[in-house]
């Protein structure tokens, strides 16, 4: 909104006495000004608007007052008992992001298909926890209907970007890290899958890891630093070609997008640390998975997510196998064999014993290795 109230003043008055005086307006056209405009904003906006919704949350008695699948299928005892705590505080997330990236960012097609695609999640996610917290039980929406939702939001993604001639290749071609150039040219079949997988992974990975009070949101944090640097060279022609890295012309406008992810997320982390005064929820969790899933698409880098997002990434392939694994072994010998304690990945190491704290802490410092070998593949082709 910025942007074009910028442009709308400063063509108001050329030719002009204010002209000169008005000039200084100009700065809302660097993409690093509106950035750190929308990371302060989003940041404050979630600390203005955390006491409200957290309370506004206990008075419609969205609470947790059920035991959650980990405690309930493992017996765990937690230091700390999580019953009660307002869940859904996503909504804090998604309200603070969106309404930062609407005054900040340009309102181009990347960005639009972005928040549309937020919002639609959030709803979902949203759903979901009303099940929840309506029945108190730890069921929510039926899985398949998350996945359909997600399927045919992938596809509308990958549907829309092949029928625009300027977006067409971030589809029809396959870009893989370290490499410079396409690996697959014209293959949109195998496009169009990778983004329906990208979309539905990212969002459902998110999702399996919010688990410990701080987890997903403190790696979603370190993930999002990374997608504000890759949004930015991808969206400027001189670092895209220095790097040798795809450009996609309009991109640069996600990194807006990304430091209001930024700021929300560090601003609903700090009433999500540990003890944790509100939960995200799928709320928050399937949205900022999607986003990172659409915008790994939209920069013509999927498979960076997959190794930005390595702890995201081993929380769900700790799920498939534990699943897989205890499956095989009822069905070919009926005994019940695991092989992981607990899964997802984190609830693992809280049954080894680790503290809570531990186990977040150690998280983070995954992620930021993941992240370092993620920007790394900016340089290495």
């Amino acid at each position: 909104m910025l942007f074009y109230l910028h442009q709308y003043v400063l063509d108001s008055v050329a030719g002009t006495t204010w002209e000169e005086p008005l000039s200084g307006l100009r700065v809302f056209r660097y993409i690093s000004v509106r950035s750190i405009g929308a990371a302060f904003t989003a940041l404050v906006l979630s600390w203005l608007l955390a006491p409200f919704v957290i309370e506004w949350l206990k008075a419609l008695k969205f609470r947790q007052n059920y035991v959650d699948k980990a405690e309930e299928a493992g017996g765990m005892v937690r230091v700390i008992d999580k019953t009660g705590t307002p869940t859904m505080g996503g909504v804090l997330i998604v309200l603070s992001l969106d309404l930062s990236a609407l005054i900040w960012a340009q309102w181009n097609s990347f960005v639009l298909l972005t928040l549309l695609s937020l919002i639609v999640l959030s709803a979902l996610g949203f759903y979901d926890d009303y099940l929840k917290v309506t029945k108190q039980n730890n069921q929510g929406a039926k899985s398949n209907v998350k996945l359909w939702v997600q399927l045919i939001l992938g596809m509308s993604v990958a549907g829309y970007l092949w029928m625009v001639p300027e977006t067409k290749g971030l589809v029809a071609d396959l870009m893989v890290p370290f490499f410079k150039y396409p690996v697959l040219e014209n293959v949109a079949w195998l496009g169009a899958i990778i983004t329906v997988v990208t979309i539905m992974g990212s969002s459902n990975a998110v999702n399996l890891t919010d688990g410990l009070d701080g987890l997903a949101i403190g790696c979603t944090i370190i993930v999002t630093i990374v997608f504000m640097i890759v949004t930015y060279v991808s969206g400027n022609i001189k670092f895209a070609s220095y790097l040798q890295i795809p450009y996609v012309p309009g991109t640069g406008e996600l990194t807006v997008f990304c430091a209001a992810m930024l700021g929300a997320a560090v601003g609903f982390l700090w009433y999500n640390c540990h003890p944790a005064e509100v939960f995200m929820g799928d709320t928050g969790s399937l949205a900022l998975g999607g986003a990172f899933g659409i915008m790994a698409v939209l920069i013509h880098q999927p498979f960076i997510l997959v190794i930005a997002g390595g702890v995201f990434v081993a929380e769900a392939v700790s799920v498939i196998l534990q699943v897989g694994w205890y499956k095989y072994n009822m069905k070919r010998f009926g005994v019940d064999r695991r092989l992981f304690l607990r899964a997802p990945l984190h609830h693992h190491f809280e049954k080894l014993g680790w503290h809570e704290s531990k186990v977040v802490t150690r998280f983070y410092i995954l992620s930021g290795l993941c992240a370092g070998l993620a920007l790394l593949t900016l340089k290495i082709r």
